[in-house]
């Protein structure tokens, strides 16, 4: 006897940690929404280990392209997906992907290079989340953008209680001076704090740079691209979390772990954490800066050292306060 093909829904999320983390909602509706069917994502194999800790995803098919682009081919097998979801982005490039496939529904923006879509409109201002959470329930599908919480890590963290400061970002733009994280880091150690620093893959010399400055010990050095299951229990028993609009910032929201985002070039409206007094966003209004550019934003310059601080000092008196 023949096993019958289960029925697929293929995901397209080729993008980073932090983008994958903000499509969670996203990916959890799906779920409830096609429970007998096999949901597939399309993302970078690195991102395995978060893929299945969200509950939501059964198989990973490996797809990146560099520079954040649509990859030009997905190794897919098999019939045609029964859905496909854009998740990607809101470009022809994407949409063409999926519908090269066939699939008897595509999920996806409308978009006047591909007028045979119709999906609902695209708002830049809109907050991530909140886009793709829309762009489902456009479908009728319902998605509840604050279900984004992740179960505790299996691994232990290498530095329980500690602050985790992430001086790296994807572009230069998104990156405050490295002066500025070594003097939050000398306070806060001051103040009696165990101080840790990470950074993404090719940051190692950044982290060096940063942790000379603010004379942490070689143990406190965790640069040069954490495996993500170690990352993830690192930051999930993390005292406070302290980064630029990066990945890690989004793994903080995700664990529920205290945290403190400074944004430059894009508003937190748009990519900032959910309001909840554990998660400070820092960004002084002016316009809008080129995320991806190579010069740190002006906007991401007028935040202080001291500003800084103060808002931690914020995260600990709610800690305190806890019962």
């Amino acid at each position: 006897m023949t096993t019958p093909v289960r029925p697929r829904v293929l995901v397209l999320r080729a993008l980073g940690l932090g983008d994958l983390l903000a499509g969670v909602p996203a990916l959890r509706a799906l779920r409830r929404a096609y429970p007998r069917h096999e949901i597939v994502l399309a993302t970078p194999a690195e991102l395995a280990p978060l893929a299945d800790a969200t509950g939501a995803v059964d198989t990973l098919l490996p797809a990146a392209a560099p520079g954040r682009a649509v990859p030009r081919a997905l190794d897919w097998t098999g019939p045609p997906p029964e859905v496909a979801v854009d998740l990607h982005g809101n470009g022809p490039p994407s949409h063409r992907l999926l519908a090269d496939l066939r699939p008897r529904t595509l999920m996806a923006f409308a978009h006047p290079g591909t007028p045979e879509i119709d999906g609902p409109p695209w708002y830049a201002e809109e907050h991530e989340r909140d886009r793709w959470c829309r762009l489902l329930a456009a479908y009728g599908i319902d998605a509840d953008p604050a279900d984004l919480l992740l179960p505790r890590p299996p691994d232990p963290s290498p530095a329980p209680g500690a602050v985790v400061l992430h001086p790296g970002a994807g572009a230069p733009a998104r990156r405050w001076p490295v002066e500025r994280y070594a003097a939050v880091a000398r306070e806060l150690r001051a103040r009696g704090l165990r101080v840790v620093v990470t950074g993404g893959p090719g940051e190692s010399a950044l982290v060096a740079h940063l942790a000379e400055q603010a004379g942490l010990p070689g143990t406190d050095v965790l640069g040069g691209g954490l495996p993500y299951p170690v990352l993830s229990a690192l930051v999930a028993e993390a005292h406070a979390v302290l980064s630029g609009d990066t990945g890690i910032a989004h793994l903080a929201v995700a664990h529920a772990t205290p945290s403190v985002t400074l944004f430059g070039p894009v508003p937190p409206t748009r990519w900032g954490p959910p309001g909840h007094p554990r998660h400070r966003a820092l960004w002084h209004p002016g316009p809008d800066g080129d995320p991806h550019g190579r010069d740190t934003d002006p906007a991401l310059l007028r935040i202080t050292a001291d500003e800084v601080l103060a808002a931690v000092g914020t995260l600990d008196a709610l800690c305190e306060a806890a019962p």
